[in-house]
């Protein structure tokens, strides 16, 4: 079973810049979207039917802002729509879907780029995300928390790391919470493959940065350690260019 996880910055855009092709031949069982920047009425949901996928959705209350949606070729036998906390679920950050023997949660986590208000809404997020998804492994086991996280966790993460450190996603607050979280159970898949540096998720449109592979690594597969032996293999698909992201992919042996 191959899953994707690809903040898009916009569906509509996405599709634009040839997405539905891309996700014809990448041919993925389960693909997790985050920042859809739109509500599934504004896009033609029979694209992807004829694809084989069935989409669930969970919006944010503003209009062209956030959101979060799954693509699904495997029905679930449940979907949860929202974490439960009013200040996110209005902003589309979370949703998940079931399956008898595994769950995936597909979340976009905040950004605090934009200031102090958003920072400290951020850090709030965090401590809440991390009681969330302790007590949900504790309910599934075999969980996967998918999306983009909006941090850098090692120093090999990020382009020129010793300048971040100021910087809002690199955070020496931010990068303990990942490395709490990923030591209260949860494994980081694509370094579970691979540990080399230079190996990035997104980049900003300035600079040629992307050209240059100057970016960073904020978009994660995670997986409950229940899970281990059933990771095949993880991968940061760099080369695939509808967003300043790019998706990053895990194949499962179930």
């Amino acid at each position: 079973m191959k899953i994707i996880s690809y903040n898009v910055n916009g569906i509509r855009a996405a599709i634009k810049k040839g997405f539905l092709d891309w996700l014809k031949e990448e041919n993925a069982d389960i693909v997790c979207l985050q920042e859809t920047k739109a509500t599934p009425d504004q896009v033609n949901l029979l694209d992807f039917e004829l694809l084989g996928y069935k989409s669930y959705w969970f919006s944010a209350q503003k209009k062209g802002y956030s959101g979060v949606a799954i693509f699904t070729k495997h029905e679930p036998k449940h979907v949860e729509y929202g974490c439960g906390i009013q200040a996110y679920d209005e902003e589309g950050r979370v949703i998940r879907i079931d399956f008898e023997d595994f769950s995936v949660l597909n979340t976009y986590m905040p950004s605090g780029s934009s200031g102090d208000e958003r920072q400290a809404f951020k850090m709030q997020w965090l401590d809440d995300f991390y009681a969330y998804s302790d007590n949900l492994k504790k309910e599934i086991p075999n969980l996967i928390v998918c999306g983009d996280y909006n941090i850098c966790h090692l120093d090999i993460d990020i382009h020129n790391p010793d300048k971040q450190h100021n910087t809002s996603g690199f955070l020496p607050e931010e990068r303990e919470w990942m490395s709490k979280f990923f030591d209260n159970g949860f494994i980081d898949t694509f370094r579970h493959f691979n540990q080399d540096p230079h190996h990035y998720s997104w980049w900003s449109y300035r600079a040629a940065s992307r050209a240059r592979n100057k970016g960073w690594r904020i978009d994660y597969l995670a997986a409950t350690k229940e899970m281990e032996e059933r990771l095949k293999h993880g991968e940061i698909l760099a080369d695939v260019k509808h967003s300043d992201h790019c998706p990053v992919m895990l194949e499962l042996s179930l």
